[in-house]
């Protein structure tokens, strides 16, 4: 097995990047191939032990950073790190690409220039894997389709349901749409359309709608919604587990008694905030592409870009492209 490292990707590149595919590297002894400034790829690695480790290095003369546009940058950049490495994808010579980049880039440059979608998919699904106290929910579309149409969303539960099965090992996932409320006539318009189409989906173990307090206490596995619904849903997690960790940081300092409680506290706090740590994922999956395409955050650290490889790792193992073109066939005919 061989994974691509976009080497240019997190926001502190290259060197928690580097550093994560090394780690990488050793725990699970496969093939990387960093991909980026050749001259700084290797500048990084002279700080590791790299001895007896399967590590590859491919110069790419370009660069896409966070601010770049996605679309303009995906045209204009086409020796890019991510242009590079998923060309490798494309060609056969690597089974999956990591980035912690621009996510609106990897998309375009993923859909419309290297990998393409796989034959039947409407759209790819930008997906993220959600932790909490009972597990993690896989959440589809995040961002790469503002504006859905009942059938998109069908689809992805399709991607979703043996993602899930096939990487993450629950045999019949629960799915659910993402509402205003658990009965079947809350939703917009979008949501009750695709209601008697996620009825008609065999082999998918649709439970109905879920507000977000269910899915985030592990009532379902997976969580359907347009990317603009499930862009908003993510970022609210985001910020909610923001405020709670700096609420408790300064009730804790504020005096004697609870700084002490504090210290008492601390390993309890420090298990609860490894469980729903997102670093301890790494990144998701960009479903309907046709190659494995994980995508993390650009604050990624070391730890980070390590388990961002696992999970790509987890994804070829469990031939998720093969699935999904199978599945999508099936359901169209």
């Amino acid at each position: 097995m061989r994974i691509v490292v976009d080497a240019m990707g997190s926001d502190n590149y290259p060197g928690p990047d580097v550093a994560g595919a090394v780690m990488a590297a050793r725990e699970w002894d496969i093939g990387i191939v960093l991909v980026g400034d050749e001259a700084a790829i290797k500048q990084e690695l002279e700080k590791h032990n790299t001895h007896g480790l399967r590590i590859d290095v491919v110069h790419a003369s370009q660069s896409i950073g966070m601010t770049d546009k996605p679309t303009e940058s995906a045209k204009d950049k086409p020796d890019s790190s991510m242009h590079v490495g998923m060309r490798l994808v494309q060609t056969g010579e690597a089974d999956a690409f990591a980035t912690a980049g621009n996510t609106g880039a990897v998309l375009a440059i993923a859909t419309l220039y290297t990998l393409k979608r796989i034959r039947g998919v409407k759209r790819p699904a930008l997906t993220a894997i959600v932790p909490h106290l009972a597990g993690s929910v896989v959440a589809a579309d995040i961002g790469a389709n503002a504006d859905c149409k009942p059938e998109f969303l069908a689809q992805f539960a399709i991607m979703a349901h043996l993602y899930v099965r096939r990487v993450m090992g629950i045999e019949l996932p629960r799915v659910a749409l993402l509402s205003n409320g658990e009965e079947e006539g809350k939703g917009n318009q979008l949501i009750k359309d695709t209601i008697p189409l996620m009825g008609k989906l065999t082999g998918i173990n649709y439970i109905g709608n879920v507000e977000p307090k269910e899915a985030l206490r592990g009532e379902t596995d997976i969580v359907i919604h347009d990317g603009f619904t499930g862009n908003i849903f993510i970022k609210s997690v985001e910020a909610a587990a923001s405020l709670v960790s700096g609420l408790l940081k300064e009730e804790i300092t504020s005096g004697i008694v609870s700084s002490i409680g504090g210290l008492l506290t601390k390993p309890a706090f420090s298990r609860a905030s490894k469980r729903v740590d997102p670093f301890e994922i790494g990144g998701a999956p960009l479903l309907g592409v046709d190659g494995v395409v994980i995508i993390g955050h650009g604050r990624s650290n070391d730890v980070a870009i390590k388990n961002a490889v696992r999970q790509a790792k987890l994804a070829v193992e469990g031939e998720i492209i093969a699935a999904i073109r199978d599945g999508i066939a099936e359901a169209r005919s």
